[in-house]
């Protein structure tokens, strides 16, 4: 429509419309939302988990804004020229092609962990499904294939990115986005684990634990954002998402190994606690 960058704008706030509206419909016809408690006001029982919950995610939200608001300006201010900015972008299109599936695992973890944490008891076999042991395999299953995925991906962007960076005219910026671009595929090993991870820490409500790490992992990007460019130039800025992407693993390593609910400790105790209660049980009949 020839509306240039408003255009732009009206085209995402459209979608977003028929986003929310698809929604609606479909809980509609499932019945999960009425008119009549539509406008109601939830009581406080019910409310309160998930103001904790949405506020200590708030934090997250947060820090990832400040992590690439930090990232544009810097970027913005290695050169006058726009050849920086110009091969930034092209770095995040190659880094955002692998990425967008990536994100998609993290949303998978956040529905199938919550479910398999549930243990059920099948009515014709009585055989026991779920539980904490069943979810923890589920978790180590995501992360496989998360770690494969971020090497399949990456791989295949490195294959791509003679044709990704024909995508410009100008020698310069396609000569400037190359060692970038090359970083942003690498990365997505890191990602394939990250967004897993992080997906886990969601499904088991572990939102303050996922928010403290991104503040910390944006507090560490910040001081690489103040250090690297200055040697490195653009390569310097995405030495700084090396940065943010390597502390956020690590966060996710101590959530899964040291202080999660599904690490080895707390599900020691778990067991622990449970025979005790079977004994106690047995007891008493």
């Amino acid at each position: 429509l020839n509306m240039g960058v408003p255009g732009a704008a009206l085209a995402s706030l459209a979608a977003e419309l028929v986003s929310a509206v698809s929604y609606i419909v479909l809980l509609f016809k499932k019945n999960l939302i009425v008119w009549s408690k539509l406008l109601r006001l939830p009581s406080w029982k019910k409310l309160e988990p998930l103001l904790r919950g949405g506020a200590a995610l708030q934090i997250r939200n947060f820090a990832l804004n400040l992590t690439f608001i930090a990232v544009t300006r810097v970027t913005q201010s290695i050169d006058d020229t726009g050849v920086a900015a110009a091969a930034h972008a092209m770095s995040i299109q190659v880094f955002q092609l692998g990425g967008i599936v990536l994100l998609a695992l993290s949303s998978v973890a956040q529905t199938v962990i919550p479910n398999a944490m549930i243990e059920q008891v099948d009515p014709e076999t009585g055989e026991r499904k779920g539980g904490p042991l069943a979810a923890k395999a589920t978790v180590n299953r995501l992360m496989s294939w998360g770690l494969l995925l971020g090497v399949l991906l990456g791989g295949l962007q490195i294959a791509v990115l003679p044709f990704l960076h024909k995508s410009s005219p100008l020698v310069e910026v396609r000569e400037a986005a190359k060692i970038p671009s090359y970083l942003a595929s690498i990365y997505q090993v890191i990602n394939g684990m990250v967004f897993i991870g992080e997906g886990v820490m969601v499904g088991t409500q572990s939102f303050l634990q996922l928010s403290l790490g991104t503040a910390v992992a944006t507090m560490a990007t910040l001081k690489a954002l103040s250090t690297f460019p200055k040697k490195y130039g653009l390569v310097g800025v995405w030495m700084g998402f090396g940065v943010f992407n390597v502390t956020r693993l690590f966060g996710v390593w101590l959530h899964q190994t040291q202080n999660g609910p599904l690490s080895p400790r707390k599900l020691a105790k778990f067991y622990e606690d449970q025979k005790l209660g079977n004994k106690q049980e047995g007891k008493k009949d």
